[in-house]
């Protein structure tokens, strides 16, 4: 009986050692600015001025004062209210549009699609003295209702894209054996349609849910009393006409960064292949 030997390890190659390293170089240049966020909302007040990369010790009784001494906690439930109510408004509204856009090749099919990509170029920014008028001649100023009316409008278009693309690339012969089976429209949509473009529904709620949580222009302008408005605009509370707060600003930045880290990791890998859906035909 022939024995047989052990192949040798093959090292690493020159090539993938430079791009191993050039990859943890570049995360770690992306990472720095995080570390110094944290670094610095666990700083001592009288030694926000010091020029030391760590400080003499960690306050972390800056992370209690952040939501004692401000409406930190109310604007994070109003943030969360917002994001969810906008990512359930745009679900109800894209996944039908986007599922009769791919199945059914009507004339105006190009156009309708072209006008929802239109709309995705107009920036917050440009309409806000128009939103602002409206909203208050109908006296929804400092209302969640309008916060998610203007997030939803403004990423509806993003995510019709998105799911037109991913049941396009659903074959429409699974939807034909449903409906032998006595599936109806509605049941062939539930049962089959959804649970197959669910990766690709994911990838617009987590970007839809992204986008509403770090909006801040529409919340600026659009409420003015402190209990109303977002994190975002919370958290700019923190930066007076002379002095920052700079230990209480960072920490609030924390606190809004660590639930959207989070959501995004767990569902990294949906967003990765909702994202490549119809590139390969």
């Amino acid at each position: 009986m022939t024995s047989r030997t052990p192949r040798a390890r093959q090292g690493i190659s020159p090539r993938t050692l430079v791009i191993t390293v050039a990859a943890w170089l570049l995360a770690a240049l992306f990472l720095l600015p995080y570390l110094e966020m944290v670094v610095t909302a666990l700083r001592p007040a009288d030694e926000l001025r010091d020029a030391t990369y760590l400080p003499s010790h960690f306050a972390w009784s800056n992370l209690v004062k952040v939501w004692t001494d401000s409406t930190l906690g109310t604007n994070l439930r109003v943030t969360l209210l917002v994001a969810a109510g906008s990512t359930l408004l745009v679900l109800l509204v894209a996944l039908p549009a986007a599922y009769y856009t791919a199945r059914k090749p009507f004339r105006g099919r190009r156009a309708f699609l072209l006008l929802v990509l239109v709309t995705q170029m107009f920036q917050p920014t440009s309409l806000l003295v128009g939103l602002y008028r409206e909203f208050y001649q109908f006296d929804m100023l400092n209302s969640v209702v309008t916060l998610i009316i203007c997030n939803a409008a403004f990423n509806l278009a993003f995510a019709i894209w998105i799911l037109t693309a991913y049941i396009s690339s659903i074959p429409a012969e699974l939807e034909e054996a449903g409906s032998i089976d006595g599936l109806g429209r509605l049941g062939t949509l539930r049962r089959i349609t959804v649970p197959l473009a669910m990766p690709g529904i994911v990838t617009a709620l987590i970007f839809t849910f992204i986008s509403a949580w770090n909006e801040f222009v529409m919340g600026l302008r659009l409420t003015t009393v402190p209990d109303s408005q977002p994190l975002t605009v919370g958290i700019n509370s923190f930066i007076g006409n002379y002095t920052v707060q700079w230990n209480y600003l960072f920490a609030g930045s924390v606190v809004a960064i660590v639930p959207v880290v989070v959501l995004f990791a767990v569902i990294e890998r949906h967003v990765v292949s909702g994202l490549t859906a119809g590139s390969v035909k």
